[in-house]
């Protein structure tokens, strides 16, 4: 099912069925799931929406960076992005940002993927050294008490994409906000029963 229409965005070339790339290498995709979704409370508990998914990310070995709910296409969709380290890489991170559009008994997702390449942890560096360590690293604002994962810290705020331009995780912003313009949902899948919450009922 094409449940998202306008996913093709403007420097991004087919690569296969539902996945695109851009000169930079960042991937593209869409996806859609046929299973109940897999998220932690429902879109409008906000708290315990976020806090699952920190944990969630913590515990895969990554770190959750932001978490909202948006309107895509009309339609309420949780937007996220967060980082992971690169697999079979002593250093260096990939930033996913997504929109998640929950049905009762399905999901669609749209998705950006961008990896550091060459030199990496620049921009936590150039922060790091502008703001000293005791302001750089924090405890994360939706989970404090989570430990493991990737750190939160100063450098991944939105406030120093202008400084980096073309680092990955600027433009896996950029290209959000790009899908949040451009993206509508097909009316069927608009019209599903709205998801309301993980099934507390099961064994």
């Amino acid at each position: 099912m094409s449940a998202l229409l306008g996913v093709e965005l403007p420097g991004y070339r087919t690569v296969d069925t539902d996945t695109w790339l851009n000169d930079h290498g960042d991937v593209l995709s869409l996806h859609f799931f046929d299973l109940v979704p897999d998220l932690p409370a429902a879109l409008d508990d906000g708290p315990a929406l976020r806090h699952g998914l920190t944990r969630f990310t913590a515990e895969a070995g990554g770190g959750l960076i932001e978490a909202s709910v948006k309107r895509l296409g009309g339609v309420p969709a949780l937007r996220q992005i967060l980082k992971l380290p690169l697999p079979g890489q002593p250093s260096g991170q990939a930033f996913i940002g997504s929109f998640t559009v929950p049905r009762a008994t399905c999901s669609t997702v749209v998705k950006i993927q961008a990896a550091e390449r060459g030199m990496t942890g620049m921009r936590e560096a150039v922060v790091m050294a502008r703001l000293g360590p005791e302001q750089y690293f924090r405890p994360h604002p939706y989970a404090p008490e989570v430990r493991g994962g990737l750190p939160f810290h100063e450098a991944d705020h939105d406030r120093w994409d202008a400084d980096f331009p073309d680092h990955p995780l600027t433009r896996v912003r950029r290209t959000l906000k790009a899908l949040a313009e451009a993206v509508t949902v097909d009316p069927g899948f608009a019209a599903l029963p709205p998801f309301t919450g993980p099934d507390t009922t099961a064994p």
